[in-house]
């Protein structure tokens, strides 16, 4: 073999060799593998064809290009303090932090330069507009509703850049020192006036139940009579039907029985007691004692 077939051959194994290593760079420039978090969005001659998702994808070599690399990671913006008035006119500085994604990178990249700071400046206003239909015990008090209706509208907004707002939160809500000495003087005196309607339910509490207390008595006193009442009366009513059933003796037969009754009370006492009757009333005592007698 000559010089110059050694050399023609060593050429062509170089072309050879070349074109195997084209060959070979070739199909790894066709083929991209797009990790987890990403997406790759590709161009064909200088306009949108395709975006690729997470795992092995294919591409024209030499025409189609991986112009962007976008994470689709959830993203958090830097914390903003923004002045907002509420509907009440109290100036109010609100601590805002919003967390959002990308879900179709082909309208981010191609529709909105500054992502962050888009979002970070349409958060702003909404955070003005919503703050400014509330007072400031509503601001306080429903915050996790002014936060829906935050994320609400900045979803609504960031629609046309591909963007989705998973979180908006409101950190703080400040206000100026004037504002604060209003607000601590007014809790002070609503303080005050809860003490006073307490102590004024306290007193008609009392009022009240010594009222029951008296009623309660007076019940109970009325009770006592009408029963005294009505055992007098069923006493009389014994006696009136002893009189109508046994005439004028019955009735005697009781008198005389209250007078033996008092005379031994009487002899009963303490001390030496002398009795000074009229004749009469012995009589009387010796017709009650044959009465008694003859009861028996």
């Amino acid at each position: 073999m000559t010089e110059d077939q050694i050399i023609g051959l060593l050429s062509s194994n170089i072309i050879y060799l070349l074109a195997a290593v084209l060959v070979i760079v070739i199909i790894f420039k066709g083929i991209k593998i797009v990790p987890q978090s990403e997406k790759y969005v590709i161009e064909r001659f200088g306009r949108l064809h395709s975006v690729l998702g997470p795992g092995i994808n294919f591409i024209v070599p030499l025409l189609d290009v991986a112009r962007h690399k976008i994470s689709i990671l959830e993203r958090q913006l830097p914390n903003a303090t923004q002045d907002a008035i509420t509907k009440d006119n109290v100036l109010v500085q609100i601590d805002t932090s919003v967390f959002y994604r990308i879900l179709e990178p082909e309208k981010t990249v191609y529709r909105i330069r500054d992502v962050d700071g888009a979002i970070a400046t349409t958060v702003a206003g909404i955070v003005r507009a919503e703050i400014g239909k509330m007072d400031l015990d509503e601001v306080q008090s429903n915050r996790s509703q002014l936060i829906t209706r935050i994320q609400e509208s900045v979803e609504t907004a960031v629609d046309d850049w591909g963007i989705e707002v998973t979180r908006a939160e409101i950190l703080d809500v400040n206000l100026d020192q004037a504002t604060r000495d209003a607000m601590l003087q007014q809790l002070n005196a609503e303080r005050a006036r809860r003490a006073q309607v307490t102590e004024a339910e306290g007193k008609k509490r009392a009022v009240e139940l010594h009222a029951d207390a008296e009623l309660y008595a007076a019940e109970q006193t009325a009770k006592a009579r009408r029963i005294q009442a009505e055992a007098e009366a069923f006493a009389t009513g014994v006696v009136a039907k002893a009189i109508q059933d046994n005439g004028i003796e019955a009735a005697q037969y009781q008198v005389a029985l209250k007078q033996v009754e008092a005379l031994n009370a009487l002899g009963n006492g303490t001390g030496k007691q002398t009795i000074v009757v009229p004749a009469n009333a012995l009589e009387a005592f010796g017709d009650a004692f044959k009465m008694l007698k003859g009861g028996k």
